[in-house]
Formats: structure tokens, sequence, C-alpha cells
């Protein structure tokens, strides 16, 4: 029995999230359960076979030889972030102090420990996290938003580990990891609001974004602080 092409398995797989999902009409009876198609089985699954599928000796050579390629011009983007917004802010941390990325959850509120910036814990897979509030933290009124330009946003709680201390970070949208060059930090603006311009390292620019990358250090000590 022979294998199926490659071109075969690929029209084999039904795209309906460009039909019926966030792409398409978003019709799908699945959509209000998952929030987006790459949260659904349907999409993961798909994936997966688009993984497995057959390649052959020209698809190898090609890419071989675009990795092979020298790179000319530019710096080495030799750092990544993970981008989200807070109010008006996207800002950034490493990419290597979150441990995962979790949806919304309502934080169970501490007797006598409300308001600082501690918001209460929340459960995620069964494990505890204090819930943060960076928007608190850094001054920022998060119920400044944005007007809306054509996209979905995706509120989410960033799980965040410091020095073997694990927070749960609320923030309104996630944009995802960008990768830029150390010596295209930008010193932060003198426009930006004091309470926050003083836990930033510098701002990138991603696109239309411009970015404030967060002290990693600052931040971090900041919200051990908090829990004392």
């Amino acid at each position: 029995m022979t294998s199926p092409s490659v071109i075969d398995l690929h029209d084999a797989i039904s795209d309906c999230w460009n039909q019926i999902g966030v792409v398409g009409d978003q019709s799908c009876d699945k959509l209000p359960a998952n929030i987006h198609c790459r949260n659904c089985d349907v999409y993961a699954n798909a994936a997966q076979r688009n993984l497995q599928r057959p390649v052959d000796a020209q698809y190898r050579q090609d890419w071989a030889s675009h990795f092979r390629a020298r790179q000319d011009g530019g710096d080495a983007k030799d750092h990544s972030v993970l981008v989200f917004r807070i109010g008006r802010e996207w800002l950034a941390l490493p990419t290597k102090v979150f441990d995962s990325v979790a949806p919304q959850a309502t934080p169970h509120v501490l007797p006598h420990r409300s308001g600082r910036g501690l918001l209460g814990i929340v459960n995620i897979g069964g494990k505890l996290y204090p819930c943060m509030s960076l928007a608190s933290l850094l001054g920022i009124d998060e119920h400044d938003a944005p007007p809306a330009k054509g996209r979905h946003t995706f509120a989410r709680l960033l799980l965040m580990r410091w020095e073997e201390q694990s927070f749960a970070l609320p923030v309104a949208d996630l944009h995802g990891i960008v990768r830029y060059a150390g010596s295209a930090l930008q010193t932060p603006a003198a426009t930006i609001n004091k309470g926050l311009s003083r836990f930033l390292s510098g701002v990138i620019t991603e696109n239309d974004l411009r970015i404030g990358c967060l002290d990693t250090a600052l931040i971090g000590f900041q919200l051990a602080r908090l829990l004392r």
C-alpha cells in the first residue's frame, strides 16, 4: 500500500476555521466554548495531520538551502519577549519567565489582603496561584482600552515564575512572542507616565506597535514584595 501524496493529504484536511471559525462567519457551534479555533480539538487534529504529512526530497532540499543561506544585514534577533496589553499600554517580559498562558479566571479574594496589587487566588489546572494586578503596580488604568480595529482581543492569565515563586497576571490582550535585536532597544519617551517609566528597561517597535519592555528583576521583586 502506497503512502498518500503530500497534495492528497493536505487537501483532505478540512479548513473549517476559514469557513465557520474565527476567520469565517463564526457560525461554528464549538466557537463559544473554545473562544478561538486554536483551542479546538478539530483544529489541533488538523495541525497534527499536517505535521505528519509526507514530504518529498525537493521540499527538504529547498528548506535546507533556506537555512544554510547567510542572513546579510541587520543585527541578530537575540531577545525573545511575550507581548501583552494592559489598558492602552503594550508591554513585554522575556518569554523565559512564563510557564504558560491560561484562560481568564475569577480570583478568590483573601480575607484582609485586598488591594495593594494582590487580587486573590486563582485555580489553574488544580494549582493555586496568587493573582497579581500589573495595572495597579504600574499605575495603568486598565479600563482605558483602545478602540477595536477589526481584530479579536484575547484576555488571558499569564503564569509567570520569578525565583521559584509563581504569579498569575491578568492581561487585556495578548499579541504573542516577538523577537528583536538588543541594539534595537530604544529609550522610553519622556511622555510616558512616571509610574510606568521607572519599570521600563526600554521600548521596541513591532509593526505599528510601540512596546514597553519591563525590567524583569524589578517587576519580580515588586510582585514578591506584594505577597509579604
